[in-house]
């Protein structure tokens, strides 16, 4: 199957994750100029009702863009909907997203069919995280036009295989957009997602340490400083298993190598005050690709020169 139109004149196959707090309209826009998809998290917006305001805000400074720039259009972008319980927000933030035309929608935590019909009612697309087959197989059940397989590795909320394994037994009965997201952060493992069958790459920890993140300095210098190993893996946190930065934990007082678990009934997504968030930060294992802190635009030209330098490498093979 094809890529939808709005995937296919991307600058590069990329498109950035929504990242809790990280990801607002700056960085977003950010993105999208310079060519990849951006995205941020709806319950990035608060209070609630900022949300109608960046949506607004990204589509008309989007639509400006394009009409200056003619032969060098914008990417489209994404809102992140997490759909589980306890998000109170999601049938009105949803209802915002239809109302703006958002043209794609990634969707966590929760397959339901009623969200994936409200995105295709004006012509979105909707792509769906999964960790497993299982989800995937439920999701595109449920409507879903794509899938994002989160991959050992990835930051947030990660899964635990390897994305040979996800990717290989996905593609096996599914033929549509396919994205990986787990540890890339050079354009050679972007073109390495495209050689196991990924369409598109998912780029999350390295877009923490630009200048339009709403990340503090502490947290940006840690991604550079942090290799793979400062990496940790828990579900103290959130009640969901996800990667976080050492660094951070032990700033906290913890022992990251004695961490307790977690029950899954403790997440909360749209009502708590976000402290894990904030104090303990999310991160992939890739970020030892990442040697300083600069502008989105700079990081996706670096991507844009590795991805081309690495292809012409390979054919030249």
């Amino acid at each position: 199957m094809a890529l939808p139109p709005l995937l296919k004149s991307l600058r590069i196959p990329a498109v950035a994750s929504p990242m809790f707090i990280i990801s607002h309209p700056p960085l977003v826009l950010a993105q999208c100029k310079a060519g990849i998809v951006g995205s941020f998290p709806a319950l990035n917006a608060r209070p609630e009702p900022q949300l109608d305001d960046w949506l607004a805000g990204i589509t008309e400074t989007l639509s400006v863009h394009d009409a200056q720039n003619p032969h060098k259009k914008a990417a489209p972008f994404a809102v992140n909907q997490i759909v589980h319980r306890s998000n109170a927000r999601l049938d009105r933030d949803l209802a915002l997203c239809v109302k703006h035309k958002v043209p794609i929608v990634i969707s966590s935590l929760g397959a339901v069919e009623e969200v994936n019909q409200a995105v295709h009612s004006y012509g979105g697309i909707v792509l769906h995280d999964v960790i497993h087959d299982r989800h995937a197989r439920k999701a595109i059940e449920k409507g879903a036009d794509g899938l994002i397989a989160v991959a050992a590795g990835a930051g947030g909320h990660a899964g635990t295989l390897s994305p040979f394994a996800l990717i290989q037994e996905i593609r096996q009965w599914f033929d549509g957009p396919l994205l990986l997201s787990g540890a890339i952060a050079n354009g050679g493992a972007i073109l390495a997602a495209q050689a196991m069958g990924a369409d598109l790459a998912y780029i999350g920890s390295p877009f923490i340490a630009t200048t339009e993140a709403r990340a503090a300095p502490e947290y940006k210098q840690m991604i550079v400083d942090s290799k793979a190993a400062d990496i940790v893996y828990s579900n103290l946190f959130t009640g969901v298993y996800g990667n976080y930065l050492k660094g951070s934990i032990v700033a906290q007082g913890l022992d990251p190598d004695n961490l307790p678990a977690s029950e899954p009934s403790k997440m909360d997504f749209a009502n708590s005050d976000a402290k894990a968030w904030k104090h303990i930060w999310g991160c992939g294992q890739g970020i030892g690709a990442v040697d300083s802190v600069a502008p989105a635009a700079e990081l996706i030209d670096r991507l844009a020169r590795e991805y081309e330098a690495a292809r012409a490498a390979l054919l030249a093979a």
